[in-house]
């Protein structure tokens, strides 16, 4: 069976302005702006989901959706440093950042790893392609996601060093598309969710 797994990273918020460490911060009027204007440039998909945030729902909404809120498709968890900016944490606790930057294992603020977190998503991107997915051919989905679930299902399917998902960037409002199978999958980055000029 082969799976098309299009993910589509939330429209602009103040977290995301800031560098802050929070996914239940709602969209403002210019990211549901743009989401609006974007909504007639989504693709089709047999299945819309959503990650759990504020900003996924709303973006999902903003952009006509019908979207399913997935757990597995929940954004990192950043424990203790949740609702801080990058910049006040690697003031505050400078040792923890670096380890949290340096070991893939590590989780000092108290929530997920970066391996936790590539592994839960690969396991979802994984099952959407195994072979008991779906009872049809060929399986699309749709899913508004954190750009960190976006650069975790990248890594996963791609089978990069864990690393790699620090040197990976996730624009708002632009797709990235999976087609293949659990270990074996194709990846287009990062393609603008855009209307078609003229409408």
């Amino acid at each position: 069976m082969t799976a098309r797994v299009t993910l589509v990273s939330p429209a602009m918020n103040a977290a995301l302005r800031e560098a802050r460490f929070d996914g239940d911060a709602p969209l403002d009027r210019a990211g549901e702006r743009a989401a609006r204007a974007a909504a007639s440039a989504v693709p089709g998909a047999g299945l819309v989901l959503s990650g759990p945030s504020p900003r996924c729902r709303e973006t999902a909404i903003a952009l006509g959706l019908a979207a399913r809120p997935e757990p597995a498709l929940t954004g990192w968890d950043l424990g203790r440093w949740s609702g801080h900016r990058l910049d006040e944490v690697g003031a505050a606790e400078p040792a923890a950042v670096a380890a949290w930057i340096g070991d893939p294992s590590a989780a000092p603020h108290g929530g997920e790893s970066l391996r936790g977190l590539v592994e839960r998503v690969g396991g979802w991107l994984d099952g959407v392609g195994g072979e008991g997915g779906a009872d049809r051919e060929a399986l699309s989905v749709l899913a508004i996601v954190e750009p960190s679930v976006v650069r975790a299902a990248v890594v996963h399917g791609l089978a990069l060093p864990l690393e790699a998902f620090w040197r990976l960037d996730v624009a708002p409002l632009a797709l990235t598309e999976l087609s293949g199978r659990s270990g074996r999958w194709n990846v287009r980055l990062g393609r603008p969710l855009t209307a078609p000029q003229g409408l």
